[in-house]
């Protein structure tokens, strides 16, 4: 299976081994940044969202003209099924510690403990919605603004993929974004 250059670079170099947050981040700088478009098309990719994994793609929202701001490069856990698109958790809307927080309790919900590409979480809104963390990473997408392909993101590479500096915020900042966010939670 392919899998993204530059994530699987991050997560070879762990050597299996659990390392620190702040150990990913160090690598992740030293492996400097990766383009988005390169991150889609080094890793498994689908018309559809891959449920149960992490996802990236571009987005251009509807309401993008009224909307305080928005993320165009979404890393996001689709939990629900819409007949035009999904409902998903957006893991940008966080800053770094509550986004691995809320990996951490989102894990939980996983089929097994293997955390490889077999790994897949079992959970939808009902059984997400008592986190705390959760309130602001909820968004709606809708398929017919979806603009690449969705690049499948395997349990292996979720801590990576969360620490990755990729969100593209529109309308406004990322400070203004999580001080949002934390007023939500």
């Amino acid at each position: 299976m392919a899998k993204s250059k530059f994530i699987q670079s991050v997560v070879k170099s762990a050597g299996g081994r659990p390392k620190s947050t702040q150990w990913y981040r160090d690598k992740i700088k030293e492996f400097g940044q990766p383009g988005a478009m390169d991150l889609i098309r080094d890793g498994k990719q689908a018309r559809t969202p891959h449920y149960g994994r992490l996802n990236m793609f571009f987005y251009d929202p509807k309401g993008r003209k009224t909307l305080p701001y928005y993320d165009t490069f979404p890393l996001v856990l689709p939990i629900e099924r819409y007949p035009d698109g999904f409902l998903g958790v957006n893991f940008h809307y966080l800053p770094m510690a509550l986004r691995l927080k809320l990996l951490d309790r989102i894990v939980d919900f996983s089929n097994n403990t293997k955390f490889d590409e077999s790994t897949v979480i079992d959970a939808d809104y009902s059984k997400l919605k008592n986190i705390k963390e959760i309130k602001p990473t909820l968004k709606r997408y809708l398929a017919g603004r979806v603009k690449t392909r969705f690049r499948r993101v395997d349990a292996d590479e979720f801590t990576v993929a969360a620490l990755l500096p990729i969100a593209r915020w529109k309308n406004g900042t990322q400070q203004d974004v999580y001080k949002d966010s934390r007023k939500m939670i």
